[in-house]
């Protein structure tokens, strides 16, 4: 990544940490940036307590993505408005809370292979299971960090614009702040034969997939995959701190 991309990526960072980070992904592919380029373990997009709404959730997969992204979005947001130790920063609950509501409605396999890049071909299949895991582990880690900052937004979600048939799609939509400029955040989604799924976040015209492939290739050209797997594994360890609750 060049100088002025590594800058964009910074000041992404800043804007959405303090006003956007209750939204899904979005924080986890800004913070997720944060931990490569800026080498930050307290950070986001994008990470996803109990299963506290399987009914709804079941109904938003059967039906439209974009009903997918705002069942979702509001679920988070009402479980951080209303539990005390989330607010409070609880680390380990805004985790649960990440991994149980967000991270099932993510194509892992396919976003890590479309970041890893080239390299995936690469891979065997021990090296792209264990690729997938850590990978996923920065996600739910990185955006369970950027949710402790969470103070007051809220989502829009736009008319979704695509034909019935369409099993691939991008949902669109708003983080808006008690103070400051609305932030767009736009989701990939593919239909899979269980619903809906994520595969891809752009906030502040970066998608995840494209920031981190260029981040990973560096690795990979100077590593190969080890390197890269031993890089995701340091970045998870960060955030195994004694401050973490």
């Amino acid at each position: 990544m060049n100088v002025s991309k590594s800058m964009h990526a910074k000041k992404l960072t800043a804007m959405v940490c303090k006003s956007a980070s209750s939204a899904l992904i979005a924080t986890s592919l800004s913070l997720g940036l944060s931990a490569f380029t800026v080498g930050t373990s307290s950070a986001l997009v994008l990470s996803a307590a109990l299963f506290i709404a399987p009914i709804s959730q079941a109904r938003a997969e059967a039906g439209a993505p974009d009903e997918l992204i705002r069942d979702l979005s509001n679920k988070v947001l009402d479980q951080m408005k209303s539990d005390k130790d989330i607010q409070a920063g609880n680390f380990k609950k805004i985790s649960d809370l990440i991994d149980t509501t967000i991270m099932p409605n993510v194509n892992f396999e396919r976003m890590t292979s479309l970041s890893v890049g080239r390299g995936w071909r690469q891979a065997s299949p021990e090296q792209q299971k264990r690729l997938i895991s850590e990978f996923r582990t920065l996600l739910v880690r990185t955006y369970s960090g950027a949710l402790t900052q969470f103070k007051d937004q809220s989502i829009k979600v736009k008319p979704l614009r695509a034909a019935a048939a369409d099993s691939e799609v991008i949902v669109r939509s708003e983080i808006t702040p008690k103070r400051g400029e609305t932030i767009p955040l736009d989701y990939r989604m593919e239909k899979s034969g269980t619903g809906w799924k994520i595969y891809d976040v752009n906030v502040g015209s970066l998608w995840l997939v494209e920031s981190y492939r260029n981040q990973f290739s560096a690795e990979l050209n100077a590593k190969g995959i080890d390197g890269l797997l031993e890089l995701l594994i340091a970045k998870n360890k960060q955030f195994e701190s004694p401050d973490k609750k």
